[in-house]
C-alpha cells in the first residue's frame, strides 16, 4: 500500500493585509492548502496577487493577521520573533530574484554565511561548501566577490547557499526573474536536480506559466484567494 506524503506546511483560512494611507488593504484572504514533504509547488498569480506575501508568510518572515500555518505541527502564526528567526535558520533556504549576496564577503563567505548562524564550525562547513561549489562548476571562483561574477553565477551561489544547512522547505521568489532565458533554464535545472536529490520541498513563486510547469503541482492566486489548483 503506497502511504501517501504527509504535509511539511498547512495553511488554514490565512488571512493578512497591511494599514495604507490611514485605511485597511487586504492582501490576503481565506487562503487553505497544503504542501507535501519532498514536494515542487509552484505559485503563481498576477503582481498584486499576494504571491510574496503569502512566501513570506510561509517562510515566517511575517505573520498572518488570523489563521493558521503549521509546519509539521508547530504554529508558525504564534511564534514570536526570536523563535521565528531560529526557525527560519534551521528549516528554511531562500532565493530571491536580486540573488541577495552581500558584496563585502567573498563566493564561499557567503555560502558559508547560514551554517556559521547555525553554529557549525568552518572546518566542517568549508569542505561542505567547497563540495557544493564544485558542484556547480564554481570551485575556482570560492575567493572572488559577487561583483566579480555574472548574474548566473550568482545564482547559482545563492542556489547552494540555500541548500548548504540542508533545510527542509526552500522558498524562491521569482529565482529567474533577472536572468535571460537561457540561463534562467540552466538555474532552474539546477535547483531542480539539487533539490529533488536532497529531497528537499521547494515552493517557487513565479508569473511564468513556462516556469510553473516544471513543478509538481501549480496553485494560482488571484485578488488574495486561492483561485485553482492543479497537477503539472
Amino acid at each position: 500500500m503506497t502511504i501517501a506524503p504527509v504535509p511539511i506546511l498547512s495553511l488554514q483560512n490565512v488571512s493578512h493585509g497591511y494599514r495604507e494611507a490611514g485605511m485597511w488593504r487586504e492582501v490576503l484572504c481565506g487562503v487553505d492548502f497544503e504542501v507535501k514533504s519532498g514536494e515542487q509547488l509552484a505559485l503563481v498569480g498576477q503582481s498584486g496577487s499576494g504571491k510574496s506575501t503569502l512566501m513570506h508568510l510561509m517562510g515566517a518572515l511575517d505573520t498572518p493577521k488570523s489563521g493558521r500555518i503549521l509546519f509539521e505541527e508547530t504554529d508558525l502564526a504564534v511564534m514570536g520573533e526570536p523563535q521565528r528567526t531560529l526557525w527560519r535558520r534551521q528549516h528554511v533556504g531562500f532565493i530571491y530574484q536580486f540573488f541577495n549576496l552581500i558584496p563585502t564577503l567573498t563566493v564561499i563567505e557567503n555560502v558559508l554565511l547560514p551554517l556559521e548562524l547555525n553554529g557549525t564550525p568552518e572546518s566542517v562547513g568549508r569542505p561542505a561548501a567547497l563540495d557544493l561549489l564544485n558542484e556547480v562548476g564554481l570551485v575556482d571562483r570560492a575567493d572572488s566577490y559577487p561583483d566579480r561574477l555574472s548574474g548566473g553565477e550568482q545564482q547559482r551561489v545563492a542556489i547552494i547557499r540555500a541548500l548548504i544547512h540542508q533545510p527542509c522547505l526552500v522558498l524562491a521568489d521569482e529565482p529567474t526573474g533577472n536572468l535571460d532565458a537561457g540561463t534562467g533554464e540552466q538555474v532552474l535545472d539546477l535547483l531542480d536536480r539539487l533539490v529533488r536529490a536532497n529531497g528537499h520541498t521547494l515552493i517557487l513563486v513565479t508569473h511564468s506559466a513556462e516556469v510553473a510547469r516544471r513543478a509538481d503541482r501549480i496553485v494560482r492566486l488571484a485578488d488574495g484567494r486561492l483561485a485553482a489548483e492543479a497537477r503539472t
